[in-house]
């Protein structure tokens, strides 16, 4: 390789790496033989987003955990009792989206509010997308999933995963607008490639006008 060419990649490797380094501060810290790597003794010295990392990833391996711990010993009473938790962890949901102004007016905007107060609570390990279809139906993709990575790693059923997720979604939604709803239509934990959760709109009631028409 010619020594100007070589001087060039050697330049550009340089600025890519400090580029790298003044973005992704956290994965210095992350891995213990980067290069970059400095003691922090104290917590003010760790930055936010490493502490939130380790935060959602604890709250992400927990679900497999209390599985794993409690199962067993409760029976078929664990599934009730877990998507009881999972329903009211919805309102945290809606405490995150109200606090943080996050907009509920249309499906798109429920869609995306969605994925970000999850994301906030479980991690950026929590991947995916929104589609707005209209006013009236959005979706939301789901790529990467802490739940199943933590569940794999743990040997965990995924078909509990599932159970979680829906308490969670399902509750959450109609509590950040009473005139929407959501539906799952592909999930991984059931072999799909990705999550696909359907946000629309609830149909308007039928009017029963027969009876009224009766009355007269």
């Amino acid at each position: 390789m010619p020594t100007e060419e070589k001087s060039l990649q050697n330049s550009k490797w340089k600025t890519d790496f400090a580029r790298w380094h003044n973005n992704n501060h956290i994965d210095i810290i992350l891995f213990p033989n980067h290069p970059a790597r400095k003691i922090m003794p104290d917590l003010k010295d760790i930055p936010d987003a490493v502490r939130w990392r380790y935060a959602a990833e604890c709250a992400a391996t927990l679900p497999a955990l209390y599985d794993i711990a409690f199962r067993e010993a409760l029976g078929k009473k664990y599934d009730a009792l877990e998507q009881e938790i999972w329903m009211e962890l919805a309102r945290q949901v809606q405490t995150i989206v109200h606090d943080c102004s996050l907009p509920v007016r249309d499906a798109s905007e429920i869609a995306r509010s969605v994925q970000i107060a999850t994301i906030i609570l479980f991690g950026p390990e929590y991947g995916g997308e929104t589609i707005g279809l209209s006013e009236e139906g959005a979706v939301v993709i789901v790529k990467r999933c802490p739940f199943l990575s933590h569940g794999h790693t743990l040997a965990t059923d995924y078909e509990h995963v599932f159970s979680r997720c829906m308490a969670l979604v399902l509750s959450a939604v109609p509590l950040l607008n009473k005139n929407y709803t959501a539906r799952f239509v592909r999930t991984m934990c059931t072999g799909d490639r990705q999550c696909e959760i359907k946000i629309e709109k609830k149909p308007e009631p039928e009017k029963k006008t027969g009876q009224a028409e009766e009355k007269k």
